[in-house]
């Protein structure tokens, strides 16, 4: 077996608790199977953590890691991943980002960083050209985003690149993401709460390494190449004028964007001049400057400038990220709000407290149907009586749930846990496995359906579907077929350390021949494809140990159309969720009832060390008792 390259060669290990650090090697057999990111990550937790931890709890192990992609020439090799057991599943829990920080761990000597325990009191970490230190951070702690990363940059210079977490990390908060530069969040699974429950404000990472390439020169040529080709494909041109909010207004006409809680329609209740109030010329119109993540052509990114008259009692000019189209979607029409000054300023607030922006929405917008329908009052909402369309009220309602503060403090947790505390019926709370759903909608796209639901990660519109087809894939005819193929692709893009923009711009041949080019792994499609259904096996029986068999989630009856819209584009339209599930899950040899994987499927992959958890499973186990909502 030779030596893959794409690496550094090892990762370190910090105990919070104890304050040691270690170097270890980055296992060879690890690089073969997994390549990276969650795929490395997962098998790491899996063997590592014992079941049934506290995901707050001392136990719980956070862990982040590149690919060997990321830090490379590679489109667009930017990425890291993060991971722990969330508190928002009680299961598997990762989320992704891009920016500088995942390619600078790598220049500073690691592939990845291992946490665990929790520390005596706050600390940070900072990493500099192969060492590592623990920091003291009561001087950062209490400090939101912006303050905390200028800080660390005033004491070790401008080059450095950091993860933190802001205020609502600190505070636990189940909507919380780990945030870096000053805008980029890797926001899903509560875990910024995870890295507040240790006590651990930051990672600092500096250094001047070099990624070790196996073949340089044929990498800048497909670079080049890619690159010349994308740019006369109308998705490549309308994220570099645009990013991602190009095409936010069609998206809430045809039906892909929620609407009022997922329950109207955007051509009869956000018609075409609310929807323009949201599209990527009215978001671009207070843009200063274009931002690029780490070597990237596209530049989806955006620094705005916006002069606060309306929503604020003293005006301020205040530059922020630009919001994405999953933002704009989930603070615009899911709360009937075009005001999009207002979607920019609260997405300022969320890069500065850590706040995910999608779960924000969702939770928002439960929070208001239930007022509406008078399952909630003023005494529970501190007076407020909640209205859709109110700009200056969701300014209010976000700071107050990013700080924890007041009615806040029950929606800080999101739409799972403020059912619980309110003791309401959760009808109306958008949500799978206590995720909250993306802006994207089953009814268009009914693969999502599938996804959001048996996805480790349940509610993720990152992972594979019918979403992610990037030019040049062939799909089967089969549904179950297809799905697969897509949702093994995304893990592989994941674990590689991509952006999912670098895989769906670009022909699908850029992706086997750029992994060929750094690591010196030829491999084909087909080859990529079990190396997705392997990290795909490792995640969800990391959760099946948990007790979580997917077909036990709940799921919205909106999302499936039951009942169906009467108007809009999406009328009469239902998904028949379940048995695309059961169909899928056929395919690659789940067990349709309890969702347990064949012992001949693990062997296929190469896992036959899950053999004694699969008999042990199969024991304790119990059919699904599926129920929607």
């Amino acid at each position: 077996m030779r030596t893959l390259q794409g690496y550094m060669g090892r990762y370190l290990r910090i105990d919070l608790s104890s304050g040691k650090i270690a170097v270890e090697p980055l296992d060879e057999v690890l690089r073969q199977m997994y390549l990276g990111g969650y795929g490395v990550g997962v098998r790491i937790l899996y063997e590592e953590m014992a079941p049934k931890e506290d995901p707050l709890g001392e136990g719980n192990i956070l862990a982040f890691f590149t690919g060997p992609l990321t830090g490379t020439p590679a489109l667009i090799g930017s990425r890291y991943a993060v991971m722990a057991k969330s508190p928002k599943s009680g299961g598997w829990g990762d989320a992704n980002s891009g920016g500088y920080f995942g390619p600078s761990l790598k220049f500073a000597g690691f592939d990845g960083v291992v946490f665990r325990g929790k520390a005596p009191s706050p600390v940070y970490l900072v990493v500099q050209d192969g060492r590592a230190e623990l920091r003291d951070a009561k001087a950062l702690w209490g400090k939101n985003v912006y303050e905390t990363e200028a800080g660390i940059a005033a004491k070790h210079g401008a080059g450095v690149h950091t993860v933190s977490i802001g205020i609502a990390g600190e505070e636990r908060s189940y909507l919380a993401a780990i945030m870096s530069d000053g805008g980029r969040a890797a926001a899903r699974s509560g875990l910024g709460a995870v890295m507040g429950s240790k006590r651990l404000k930051a990672v600092a990472v500096q250094g001047s390494m070099d990624v070790p390439i196996a073949d340089r020169n044929r990498l800048l040529k497909l670079r080049s190449a890619y690159i010349a080709a994308a740019s006369e494909q109308r998705f490549y041109r309308g994220l570099q004028e645009y990013g991602t909010c190009a095409d936010t207004a069609r998206k809430i006409l045809v039906g892909d964007a929620p609407v009022r809680n997922w329950a109207g329609a955007g051509s009869v209740e956000f018609a075409a001049e609310k929807a323009e109030g949201l599209s990527g010329s009215s978001v671009t119109a207070f843009q200063k400057r274009r931002w690029a993540c780490y070597q990237c052509p596209i530049a989806c990114g955006g620094i705005l400038s916006v002069k606060r008259a309306e929503l604020r009692p003293v005006p301020q000019t205040t530059d922020s990220h630009k919001p994405e189209y999953e933002t704009l979607a989930m603070l615009g029409s899911n709360l009937l709000n075009d005001n999009v000054e207002a979607v920019i300023d609260v997405n300022n607030i969320c890069n500065d407290y850590g706040l995910d922006t999608i779960s924000l929405g969702a939770t928002l917008a439960f929070a208001i149907e239930s007022f509406e329908r008078g399952l909630i009052s003023e005494e529970e909402t501190d007076g407020i009586h909640l209205r859709w369309g109110d700009a200056e009220q969701l300014v209010t309602l976000a700071e107050m749930t990013a700080g924890r503060k007041g009615f806040g403090a029950i929606l800080a947790d999101g739409i799972e846990q403020a059912v619980a505390q309110l003791g309401i019926d959760d009808e109306y709370g958008m949500h799978v496995g206590g995720e909250e759903v993306p802006a994207h909608d089953p009814r268009l796209t009914p693969d999502l359906a599938t996804t959001y639901l048996l996805n480790a990660t349940p509610a993720r519109h990152t992972q594979g579907s019918e979403l992610h087809q990037p030019p040049g894939l062939v799909l089967p005819l089969d549904r179950a077929k297809a799905h697969s193929k897509l949702a093994n692709l995304a893990h592989v893009v994941n674990a590689a350390g991509l952006c999912l923009f670098g895989y769906l711009a670009f022909d699908i041949d850029s992706l086997p021949a750029q992994i060929g080019a750094v690591t010196g792994l030829e491999a084909s499609l087909d080859d990529l494809d079990v190396i997705g259904m392997r990290i795909e096996t490792m995640r969800h029986m990391y959760n099946l140990r948990e007790g979580h068999n997917p077909l036990n989630r709940s799921f919205p009856n909106r999302l499936a159309g039951i009942p169906p819209l009467e108007k809009g584009p999406l009328s009469g339209r239902t998904v028949d969720y379940m048995r695309n599930a059961r169909e899928y899950l056929r395919l690659i040899g789940w067990d349709t009832s309890t969702a347990i994987p064949s012992d001949k499927s693990v062997r296929d992959l190469g896992l036959d060390f899950l053999i004694g958890d699969l008999q042990q499973l199969r024991a304790t186990s119990s059919p699904a008792a599926f129920s929607d909502r």
